[in-house]
């Protein structure tokens, strides 16, 4: 199998991470490949004679991982789970059953080094003691866990125990680059009260979310009938009850709605039936988040509100896939009343900024009942959020005229450049949290950056990096920035080095003051002499 680019630049990234660390993160959205990644690195491994782990917490997943591992890379693989066992096999690939693999009977039979490289399929689970408990078995093993979330939360929290990101590709980029199809998102004019809702393990409660759910599902079915009448599409609900009458309420409306849980005894026949177009709505309790696939699918209704961003992706990943005459994925989004909690809404599928997804959501609300292309809104929503933090910055550089400062304010610095990744930067891992070297706050103020304000040795690193990377490609400095910027210009921080420079020899020359035939406010650098 011939891997993509980004398949091949994530599997070097992992290698290359693993020279420095034990434990390492991959993050691909749902259907760029993940297992592929996977099973080509592990084809490397067992060309090297070593070991290797497939860990996940379904049956569906483990078979996915030993099917792909086949139709990849040619190797077998043997398994470890309920009567299984890989114990003596020849394969050295095994694929394993958490709930199996955490027994301590069964995990104690296994020597500590018996495994060189350990993959946690889903690494959100990663945390679980479950998990931890076989991870720290085999704590010798090379751990990579693959995941499909953007949440900056949950790499936070994932942050405990992976040492670094090797590689991420983002949801946007897959869709920029043809490998999933675009989303259009419609927020549905229709207020859902959950102030209510209980909240359990950090999320709503399903059972409350049930009962709060249940007076609006005529009113949803009403509106998928304007939205979803030429769509394959799937339907999260809560639970199991509320899912078979949301089915009913579909047949009603004209829909060949079907029904499938858990305890559905005909569960293979309904999905491909589902597949083959005998339904062009398929309801469910939440069971086809992870390790079902159906590309045609074209329309995903999420009717359960969540805070986990991770578990919203999964839910729309069920519809991202390409698919011969599939043209997008349509989202449909509600407005969700919720005083107290923050929810997982369409922006943050796309959105690395918290601030830029709030504005984004507030500008879909604004327009809701229109389909909106996630990336023109994201697009908008930057430039609002930026307008907005321009006139806070103004306000703030206003009251810090009287301060005389010699070196420039990294707030000034992010907003002048317009980093959005430098100012919502969170720090992740262990020494990203620790507070700035000597050296960084030393070379920080050699390039005209006041170190005070900078939290981190992570976002000093950042910022580092971001002021070599501008040298390199000859835009201004923070000094020139600085100065100009005092002087009233906007923008400098996308000038030209050589612009900024030759303005400030005009400036000189003229005793320190801006040439009258000069706005600083209208200045166009392109248009200014050079």
């Amino acid at each position: 199998m011939q891997p993509r680019l980004y398949q091949s630049e994530a599997e070097t990234a992992i290698l290359r991470s693993w020279e420095k660390y034990n434990r390492t993160l991959l993050v691909l959205p749902t259907g760029t490949g993940k297992t592929i990644v996977f099973c080509l690195l592990i084809k490397k491994m067992v060309e090297q004679g070593k070991r290797c782990l497939i860990l996940a917490h379904r049956g569906e997943l483990l078979d996915q991982a030993s099917d792909k591992l086949n139709r990849a890379t040619g190797l077998g693989c043997a398994t470890e789970k309920a009567e299984e066992s890989a114990l003596d096999s020849w394969f050295r690939v095994t694929v394993g059953s958490i709930q199996s693999m955490m027994r301590p009977q069964r995990l104690k039979q296994f020597h500590p080094d018996y495994y060189d490289v350990v993959i946690v399929d889903e690494a959100h689970h990663a945390l679980a003691k479950s998990y931890q408990r076989v991870l720290s078995h085999f704590e010798g093993a090379k751990v990579l866990g693959v995941t499909a979330t953007p949440d900056r939360g949950d790499m936070r929290n994932l942050g405990e125990y992976f040492e670094d990101l090797a590689y991420e590709y983002s949801l946007p980029k897959a869709i920029k680059d043809g490998y999933l199809c675009p989303i259009k998102a419609v927020t549905i004019p229709l207020k859902i009260d959950l102030s209510g809702v209980k909240i359990q393990s950090g999320d709503f409660q399903a059972s409350a979310l049930g009962s709060a759910l249940d007076p609006y599902l005529e009113q949803i079915a009403e509106e998928m009938t304007q939205y979803c009448r030429d769509r394959k599409t799937v339907v999260f609900l809560p639970l199991i009850a509320t899912s078979q009458k949301m089915r009913d309420i579909l047949k009603r409306k004209g829909f060949r709605a079907a029904e499938i849980n858990g305890k559905s005894k005909d569960r293979d026949e309904i999905l491909r039936d589902f597949d083959n177009g005998a339904y062009d709505v398929l309801c469910n309790s939440m069971l086809l988040t992870e390790g079902w696939d159906c590309p045609s699918v074209d329309c995903i209704v999420c009717l359960r509100p969540t805070k986990i961003r991770s578990l919203y992706c999964q839910i729309v990943g069920r519809g991202t896939r390409l698919h011969p005459g599939k043209q997008d994925l349509l989202l449909l989004d509600f407005l969700w009343h919720s005083e107290r909690h923050e929810l997982s809404r369409p922006a943050h599928l796309i959105c690395e900024s918290e601030e830029v997804a709030r504005k984004m959501t507030e500008n879909m609300e604004n327009a809701a009942g229109e389909p909106v292309e996630l990336e023109e809104a994201e697009q908008q929503a930057e430039c609002d959020a930026v307008a907005e933090r321009e006139a806070a910055l103004a306000k703030k550089l206003d009251e810090m005229k009287k301060r005389k400062r010699k070196l420039v304010d990294p707030l000034q610095f992010e907003m002048s450049i317009q980093a959005e990744d430098l100012a919502n930067y969170v720090p992740a891992f262990g020494w990203e949290m620790a507070p700035p070297s000597e050296a960084q706050q030393k070379t920080l103020e050699k390039l005209g950056i006041l170190p005070d304000d900078i939290e981190s040795a992570g976002k000093a690193a950042k910022i580092l990096d971001r002021l070599e990377k501008r040298r390199n490609e000859g835009l201004t400095t923070p000094k020139q920035i600085r100065f100009l910027e005092r002087m009233g210009f906007q923008h400098v921080g996308r000038w030209d080095f050589e612009y900024a420079r030759k303005l400030i020899d005009r400036i000189a020359a003229n005793r320190w003051q801006v040439p009258q035939d000069i706005d600083p406010k209208e200045y166009n650098p392109a248009k200014g002499s050079r």
